[in-house]
């Protein structure tokens, strides 16, 4: 009986005529939804200005719908703006380099680009809408073209996916949620943004007086050394080893033009960076350290508390670097010794600044450790070492008298000292003791701690006054031996000039030479936590 059935009833309906229009048109919606699909993802892109950036729209499908705006390498922001099923990305990754220098040269265009955005962006979702509807139908119309090599056939699949691809976009446009905009959805290293940056407007606003001084920073440290070149103060030989130190970026991308600059004006013969690159050591920031590759001189690099391995890696995979971490390399026949700051806190923004030293000893303090450490590598070192790199000064003390020169970092505030002395041991054998009359010559440490050469990234704003960019150039003679070094300041509110503060090396007190301002700068105030 069943069997009868079959043959009767349920074979003819799907061998007959009506089964085979039904057949025929799953495959030309099938055929549709697949064009449709594999157009939006190839070919439904957009490129708008908005502000001073290039952004990049596209669109894919989705059942949840929303809207993502990427900002690299600080992470992405995620909108609730409209539901399924059509899912809108904005890129904000490239800075429109006309457009940037016009917002800062006219003051009244950030105020103009910010009134136009919402303007930018309708265009640019209209345009990639277009983009959309016509990647859909053509890809539809090939697809159908190798399957059916039918035109009536061709047109029904166009026309479905013209009808998927509009009916998408009005339910998308039908439940748009303006209001999401206030209400984002953070990812990357934006899910800190609203405990690290604090207040929007204030941040901007400083932002805003910070770029009218930085378009004339570079053109200033020009001006700067060509004053510089030409005092008696001190003039370094021809032979002279040249080191710009760097610290603490934290990801702000006005330094790498800035040390371009001081690295061709100053002759430099290697950077030395002493940590702290970028803020919170995560993958997307890696592409910040490839800026590396385009500074013109050996880079040398430690890790600080904010960088990760993997920031590291980044790092030493730049052609130009070389990263130490208890290890040491040569440069123009200056021995650089350095260690990797062993604490990885990126998020230790509410603790206490650090000292430099240890209380509690040093069995206690992994900083010290480190040190140690370091110190034990440059004394087996044949020929000895002149100069070590460390990010925190409190990995410094262990290596008094073992090196000249420790460089660090961490503080965001620039400190110059000489380390305390170890106690002399007595050294005593059974068989021939060494007599009282010949005391242990021990070396004296100088340690020279930097600046925060980024303004402390983005935490920099926070305050009515910028952190200011701060650097140094070290230069030694042919014995290898620290001679002078500038110490210099670019910004703070209000301020556009450079400051440049020049010390010789045994002159008591060291001068102060300040060819650009007056000595009306503000002191810095460190952050606590850097």
């Amino acid at each position: 009986m069943m069997r009868s059935f079959l043959t009767r009833y349920v074979r003819p309906a799907l061998t007959g005529r009506w089964a085979g229009r039904l057949r025929l048109g799953a495959t030309i919606a099938l055929v549709s939804v697949a064009g449709t699909v594999v157009g939006t993802l190839l070919l439904a892109h957009s490129e708008v200005a908005v502000g001073p950036f290039r952004a990049e729209m596209s669109v894919s499908p989705s059942f949840s719908g929303g809207t993502e705006v990427d900002i690299p390498p600080l992470g992405s922001l995620h909108l609730d703006s409209h539901s399924g099923p059509i899912h809108l990305k904005v890129n904000l990754g490239s800075l429109d380099q006309e457009r940037t220098a016009a917002l800062i040269d006219d003051p009244t265009a950030i105020s103009a680009a910010g009134q136009s955005a919402v303007d930018d962006v309708t265009q640019g979702v209209v345009k990639l809408a277009l983009r959309a509807l016509g990647a859909s139908v053509v890809t539809s119309l090939l697809l159908a073209a190798l399957v059916f090599r039918s035109s009536r056939r061709m047109a029904w699949s166009g026309t479905l996916a013209l009808a998927i691809t509009a009916g998408s976009m009005g339910l998308a446009a039908g439940t748009l949620r303006p209001d999401s905009i206030s209400e984002p959805r953070y990812e990357g290293l934006l899910v800190n943004a609203p405990a690290v940056v604090g207040d929007a407007r204030r941040i901007a606003d400083n932002y805003g007086r910070y770029a009218d001084q930085l378009s004339q920073l570079v053109s200033n440290v020009s001006r700067i050394y060509a004053t510089v070149s030409s005092l008696p103060v001190y003039e370094p030989a021809a032979n002279s080893t040249r080191i710009l130190h760097v610290s603490d970026l934290h990801l702000n991308p006005a330094s790498w033009d800035i040390i371009r600059t001081v690295v061709k004006q100053f002759d430099i013969d290697a950077v030395v960076d002493t940590g702290d690159i970028v803020d919170w050591g995560s993958s997307t920031e890696e592409t910040y350290v490839s800026e590396i590759g385009t500074i013109g001189a050996p880079y040398i690099y430690v890790r600080g508390n904010h960088d990760s391995i993997a920031i590291e890696g980044a790092v030493r995979r730049q052609p130009n670097a070389r990263v130490l971490d208890n290890t040491t390399t040569t440069i123009e026949g200056l021995t650089v010794a350095g260690i990797g700051d062993p604490e990885f806190t990126p998020d230790k923004g509410n603790q206490p600044e650090p000292v430099v030293g240890n209380a509690d000893g040093p069995s206690s303090s992994p900083l010290v450790r480190a040190g140690e450490q370091l110190a034990g590598t440059i004394e087996s070192q044949p020929g000895g070492v002149d100069l070590a790199l460390v990010h925190d000064p409190a990995m410094a003390p262990p290596l008094s008298g073992t090196v000249p020169l420790v460089l660090s970092g961490h503080l965001h505030q620039r400190r110059v000292s000489i380390l305390p002395k170890p106690p002399v041991l007595p050294l005593t054998s059974a068989s021939a003791p060494v007599p009282q009359s010949a005391p242990q010559e021990i070396m004296e440490t100088r340690l020279m701690v930097e600046g925060s050469t980024g303004g402390a990234g983005l935490r920099g704003l926070e305050k009515e006054e910028p952190t200011p960019i701060q650097m140094s150039v070290l230069y030694f003679d042919e014995q290898h031996q620290l001679k002078a070094y500038d110490d210099i300041q670019l910004g703070g509110t209000g301020k556009s000039e450079v400051t440049l503060e020049r010390k010789v090396i045994g002159q008591e007190p060291e001068p102060t030479t300040n060819p650009s301002v007056s000595s009306g700068v503000t002191p810095i105030t460190p952050r606590s936590g850097p």
